[in-house]
């Protein structure tokens, strides 16, 4: 398993302790990685964002539109409509888990017109202080198939590069809001 973390986060510490949760069983044709972003907003208002199965887009920019097929609930599938300029235009995700206690959001994609097979992930959401304010450490992890003709550092990378746009998307989201908050 790769690990990406932002500066700052060491071996250990806080972000160690919620490791296990994103500890995937990967097979010998998958890869996995878990990457970590801080951000400088209060808890509450990151997982208003993050536990919207039914609403990427409000913070994935390469999401174009999402459509849920029935109610949000464990179980849930949602059709979602990828923007022009990557390797894929719909993907068919189902809603694996949804812990709204703990901050856990599990998803896995059923297909799509993508190469991302048997993708899997988990998002946790933990409060933490950060410059002396409420903040959010993020922490996304995943596992996929290595595609034929790609190698595992090559599948690895390509995920981490649309997962790191995300959470950097989702962060700057939420400090507008945080900083609306303020004022």
């Amino acid at each position: 398993m790769n690990s990406t973390m932002d500066a700052g986060v060491g071996g250990g510490g806080a972000a160690e302790e919620f490791l296990q949760i994103h500890r995937h069983d990967s097979k010998e044709n998958q890869c996995s990685s878990v990457l970590v972003k801080h951000i400088q907003a209060p808890v509450h208002l990151v997982w208003s964002l993050v536990r919207r199965f039914d609403q990427p887009h409000k913070y994935k920019p390469f999401v174009s539109r999402c459509v849920m097929k029935g109610d949000v609930g464990i179980g849930c599938v949602r059709e979602v409509d990828v923007k022009s300029g990557l390797p894929a235009t719909t993907s068919t995700e189902r809603l694996e888990l949804l812990d709204d206690t703990d901050h856990i959001l599990g998803i896995k994609i059923l297909g799509g017109d993508h190469r991302l097979k048997n993708y899997s992930s988990v998002v946790t959401v933990h409060p933490e202080i950060i410059d002396g304010r409420a903040g959010t450490m993020v922490i996304e992890s995943f596992v996929v198939d290595v595609p034929q003709g790609n190698t595992s550092d090559e599948t690895c990378y390509f995920v981490e590069a649309l997962i790191r746009c995300n959470l950097k998307s989702l962060s700057n989201v939420c400090e507008r809001m945080a900083a609306q908050d303020r004022i």
